[in-house]
């Protein structure tokens, strides 16, 4: 697992979209995008769009990879989906347990993640952003360790 959580399409999630609507409402859900979901959310650790993938295609869905990440990026922007980056580079998948702003604590070992709340995190970010003159600041912090298991 990685340090670096992505600042790519997570980022975007509550700008607006086409003619001025929310990027949700302005997506039609598809049977892609509904068999995506549900395999996201009999999971809880977090995968690649490659490994989604194939996990679609070995239950018999018939989902294009390129469906998959265009789904995951939607998903994401949307606030469905929690997305991290790896060591590597690769982003990684997790369907979200909570719809409130929180971190991740990750396993370097299995993966396993515990989401997590830091309220002093949240009062420390609004106070750095003030101290320079910022408003309407975002953040994603994710904590790597070992758990118990390992």
């Amino acid at each position: 697992m990685g340090t670096a959580a992505d600042p790519g399409p997570a980022s975007t999630a509550g700008t607006a979209g086409a003619a001025g609507t929310t990027p949700s409402a302005s997506r039609r859900p598809t049977r892609q995008r509904a068999a995506l979901a549900e395999l996201m959310s009999a999971t809880s650790e977090f995968l690649s769009a490659q490994d989604l993938h194939s996990k679609l295609q070995s239950r018999g869905d018939q989902v294009g990879l390129a469906t998959v990440y265009r789904n995951l990026q939607a998903m994401a922007a949307d606030g469905d989906v929690d997305v991290l980056r790896t060591d590597d580079g690769e982003c990684v998948y997790r369907s979200c347990a909570t719809d409130a702003h929180h971190h991740h604590l990750v396993c370097r070992e299995c993966g396993r993640t515990v989401e997590v709340e830091g309220p002093a995190v949240e009062r420390w970010a609004t106070d750095v952003a003030s101290r320079n003159g910022f408003t309407d600041v975002t953040h994603t912090i994710e904590l790597f360790g070992t758990c118990t298991s390992h």
